[in-house]
């Protein structure tokens, strides 16, 4: 019987949420592979049906060998998933985006396993030409253009979730691969200014976990091969949102890979992409923040 579902980077903060929500609406059993490199034994759920394992996707086939009949469902969610520090660690990058992913691929192909993978907005914009802006971008859009060659060679089946600016409980707030929202708050707490990278007017759809991750499980409950988005339906600036905080800024030397815009595409090569827009409001989350910590 197919119970196991496995999830990668679930010591992450998306996939740690995902594995909560999972134990909290199915009965099925869980298996998290992280090498902990982003990761943290910190967002480990404490439940018997959850199993971790320490570990790179590269040797995936390795890792879950004796799972392999019970497994029905991946989710393909630890990768390197940070734009600037792609271009400082190109080759962890790789690793993890390409030969990490493939071998997910691979694995998923040869046991007859739904994939589930999370694409990310960086490669949408700019008619599709940002995803030449960063190793992060490139390699991301060519796991696509890869799962889109699957499906015509072998009739692979996936979904494909695009993610967009995801924040939320257990986001990582300090270190390399911090998230804005994440690095605004621990600022704030220290009491220290909060660094917008100049010119500050780039835009981003910021979208809460919860509403990513309801959008996660939709998908794979839907199973119907499709494409999907989950944003918000605001756009704000970087500098807007620093404002909410009502703290001190400064600002950074701009950086490689920035992109100006996060783009809201309904096509993605040959595929529909199905829209869901958040709920949940940064400003709402902010003000709430900001209660708890004034």
């Amino acid at each position: 019987m197919k119970n196991i579902i496995v999830i990668t980077g679930g010591a992450g903060f998306v996939g740690s949420n995902l594995i909560e929500y999972f134990v909290n609406n199915t009965n099925y059993k869980i298996i998290s592979i992280d090498n902990y490199s982003s990761g943290s034994k910190k967002n480990h759920i404490l439940n018997k049906r959850i199993k971790y394992i320490n570990g790179h996707t590269k040797e995936i086939n390795k890792i879950l060998n004796l799972y392999k009949k019970n497994i029905k469902t991946i989710f393909h969610f630890g990768e390197f998933s940070r734009i600037y520090q792609s271009f400082l660690h190109m080759n962890k990058c790789i690793q993890s985006n390409t030969i990490g992913s493939v071998a997910v691929f691979n694995f998923c192909l040869e046991n007859k396993i739904k994939l589930i993978y999370s694409a990310t907005s960086a490669s949408l914009g700019n008619s599709g030409r940002d995803k030449n802006l960063s190793p992060y971008a490139f390699t991301k859009s060519k796991n696509i253009e890869f799962l889109e060659n699957l499906k015509k060679w072998f009739k692979f089946k996936y979904e494909v979730i695009f993610f967009y600016n995801v924040y939320g409980p257990r986001q990582i707030t300090t270190g390399n691969m911090a998230t804005v929202i994440g690095i605004f708050e621990d600022c704030f707490i220290k009491g220290k200014a909060l660094p917008v990278v100049k010119p500050g007017t780039q835009s981003r759809r910021f979208t809460h976990i919860k509403d990513t991750v309801e959008v996660c499980f939709k998908a794979w409950k839907a199973n119907k091969c499709r494409y999907y988005s989950i944003s918000n339906n605001t756009s704000l600036t970087i500098i807007e949102v620093a404002k909410l905080f009502n703290s001190k800024i400064k600002y950074l030397s701009p950086r490689k890979g920035e992109r100006y815009a996060s783009a809201l595409s309904g096509m993605s090569l040959n595929n529909k992409v199905y829209k869901n827009l958040g709920k949940i409001q940064l400003k709402d989350y902010i003000f709430e923040f900001l209660k708890k910590h004034t």
